[in-house]
């Protein structure tokens, strides 16, 4: 598995954290930044990040601002991203069981690195179950090929 993972200055240390637990599970990843806490814009890391996931590129993301809306908006702006905002364990294991998420976003003054980690290591372990699932995330790619004509 290869994740990208982005934040905002509202969400860099905690990008940190996460990337800490990346590389205690071997997992390859590719940090997109931003690289410090002075103010920058979400959207500037949140779509590349997107993009990624979307074109193979990566197999999932993870995105972190100060709240998490703000990624998790900018990230399903991409066709063929499915984002989930989670701030709880069971969210983590249902948005990838049920909804087959390819990037979580995280709001890092919602909740603290402990749990964000665990969440993270949740989401990233956990496998899509598919079956009537996998219908429901097929009517929405359907949807949103036949919107964006592509």
């Amino acid at each position: 598995m290869k994740v990208a993972i982005g934040s905002d200055h509202g969400g860099f240390h905690l990008k940190e954290e996460i990337i800490s637990l990346l590389k205690e599970l071997n997992i390859d990843y590719k940090d997109v930044g931003c690289d410090c806490d002075d103010s920058v814009d979400y959207s500037d890391y949140g779509l590349p990040v997107a993009e990624m996931v979307a074109n193979g590129e990566v197999d999932r993301g993870i995105l972190i601002c100060g709240t998490g809306i703000g990624m998790s908006i900018a990230a399903n702006k991409v066709k063929g991203v499915r984002c989930a905002l989670v701030h709880d364990l069971f969210s983590a294991k249902a948005t990838r069981e049920h909804n087959d998420t390819n990037v979580l976003a995280m709001g890092a003054r919602v909740i603290g690195p402990g749990l964000a980690t665990e969440i993270a290591r949740v989401w990233l372990s956990t496998d899509f179950e598919g079956g009537r699932h996998g219908r429901r995330i097929s009517k929405i790619s359907e949807y949103e090929t036949r919107v964006t004509g592509g």
